[in-house]
């Protein structure tokens, strides 16, 4: 009797799917493709991200001026930076929480709030601890940066997900380009003042056009809020001049409930923020996440490790060799040439986008990391050896561009991996890590250098590089082509 009962109500559903075709995000996305509405979603993201590479880049200018201006120690210098970076591992991991719990447009408001206020406020700050301090706020400000990531993320179609990602990337380039020219012009004239408040100016324009942002229409539909999902994809129909398909919306809940009731998750509930925040990164190391988790832990780890190291090898290979030497002339020269040197240094991220671009879709995420990290190691090796100066910066030239490319791919499968429900968490959390990456590699490799231990300066690179790719090729995945997914029951 039973049996039959459920005979009779498994065709009853058979035949209102039928008379009701359904389709995911994912399904309206490729019938609308991508156009003028994602292009403004794109331009909004990638404000963002040049903001972040902004704030991120002024860091090799102010230190040294604060440092003169202060009589601070080369301690104190440092410790300007790492507290940028304390604050993002802290902001990354936070705003991923409450992007994942309460919206995607409230993960990156109040980012973008904390980094205007407290990066206009650092160009005022009376005295070194004031300085530190305000600067740790927007640290955390910046941590936010993975949150537009993944917003933009949700919006594109999973054919051309890797290419437009790549362009996405291209932001930060152009970031540190615009705040490397920045400060060739206004630190020697108006000083680092006036360089803070004007590399503040970005995130506040995020805060100008915000009431402009749609909420993801991915988030919506996987916390059941399907008619503002529905409003959304309508008036992304709209802009874009194309149809949505013929039927009801649908999320991966649903649509595992037609496939066998066995497999279906259970839906989110609401909870205190702080339970959320250790819900979602317990979830990130589940049986079905583990593996992924600590790999990509460890390539953002490396990739920010190498990505720092290389641009401090940069300046100390080919405009401080002569410190080993004694040639104080030199090294006081050097700083008068810095502005010019880094912003011509910048330009090494153009080919590593380029290349991005041309692998991601063809070859594959894992194949293109791996691959940019090996060659990444083979451009390093000959700097073990005494080389030209002309052969060093070729060398440190390619491999910061290999470097850029992992950089690019990295935060493009990152997101792939995760579902919707812990998608900005896991990637907040691995963007920390690699702020540790950041963090560790000054205090390290710069003591390195400057106490003239290039070998093994060089070799620790190496070795982080060496591995970093080694852990590419263990992922359990590949994500090229792959729809994201909602929950982790699904993957």
């Amino acid at each position: 009797m039973i049996d039959a009962r459920c005979l009779l109500d498994a065709n009853l559903n058979s035949q209102m799917a039928d008379e009701n075709p359904r389709f995911t995000v994912d399904d309206a996305l490729l019938e609308m493709g991508f156009g003028k509405f994602q292009t403004l979603v794109l331009l909004y993201a990638g404000f963002g991200w040049v903001s972040e590479a902004m704030e991120m880049m002024l860091l090799s200018f102010v230190g040294p001026a604060v440092k003169d201006e202060w009589n601070l120690s080369s301690s104190q210098q440092s410790l300007i930076t790492t507290m940028v970076f304390v604050g993002m591992l802290i902001g990354a991991y936070s705003w991923g929480v409450i992007s994942d719990n309460y919206g995607r447009r409230k993960g990156f408001l109040f980012p973008a709030l904390v980094t205007s206020a407290a990066g206009f406020s650092s160009a005022f700050a009376p005295n070194y601890v004031a300085l530190i301090i305000l600067r740790c706020f927007v640290g955390m400000g910046l941590g936010g940066g993975p949150v537009l990531l993944s917003w933009f993320l949700e919006f594109v179609p999973s054919p051309k997900r890797g290419a437009w990602m790549v362009v996405f990337q291209g932001f930060w380039t152009v970031g540190t380009i615009l705040e490397a020219s920045l400060a060739w012009i206004v630190m020697p004239r108006l000083g680092w003042r006036w360089l803070l408040a004007l590399s503040a100016v970005p995130a506040s324009f995020l805060l100008i056009f915000y009431f402009m942002t749609p909420e993801s229409p991915r988030y919506l539909s996987m916390k059941g809020r399907k008619d503002d999902a529905m409003k959304i994809l309508e008036k992304m129909a709209s802009v874009n001049g194309a149809e949505l398909p013929r039927g009801i919306l649908v999320s991966d809940y649903q649509v595992e409930e037609v496939n066998g009731p066995s497999s279906v998750a259970s839906k989110p509930k609401t909870s205190c923020c702080r339970v959320q925040g250790v819900q979602s990164l317990l979830k990130l190391l589940s049986r079905k996440l583990l593996r992924s988790t600590l790999l990509l832990w460890v390539v953002f780890f490396g990739n920010a490790f190498s990505y720092y190291g290389l641009v401090l090898l940069t300046t100390e290979l080919t405009g401080g060799s002569s410190k080993c030497a004694g040639n104080q002339a030199r090294v006081t020269k050097s700083e008068v040439v810095n502005y010019k040197d880094v912003f011509i240094t910048s330009f090494a991220e153009l080919p590593g986008l380029l290349v991005a671009a041309a692998m991601i879709d063809k070859v594959g995420r894992k194949s293109s990391m791996s691959s940019m990290f090996f060659l990444c190691f083979v451009f390093l090796f000959p700097l073990i050896f005494h080389q030209h100066e002309g052969v060093t910066t070729a060398l440190l030239f390619s491999a910061r561009a290999c470097i850029m490319a992992t950089e690019t791919i990295v935060y493009i499968y990152c997101p792939e991996v995760y579902p919707t429900s812990v998608r900005t968490t896991g990637v907040g959390v691995a963007s920390s890590v690699g702020r540790i990456g950041g963090m560790v590699c000054p205090l390290v490799a710069v003591s390195l250098v400057q106490g003239c231990h290039k070998i093994a300066a060089i070799s620790l690179f190496e070795a982080v590089i060496l591995i970093s790719g080694v852990s590419v090729m263990l992922f359990p995945f590949e994500t090229k082509g792959r729809e994201l997914k909602d929950n982790i029951s699904s993957l």
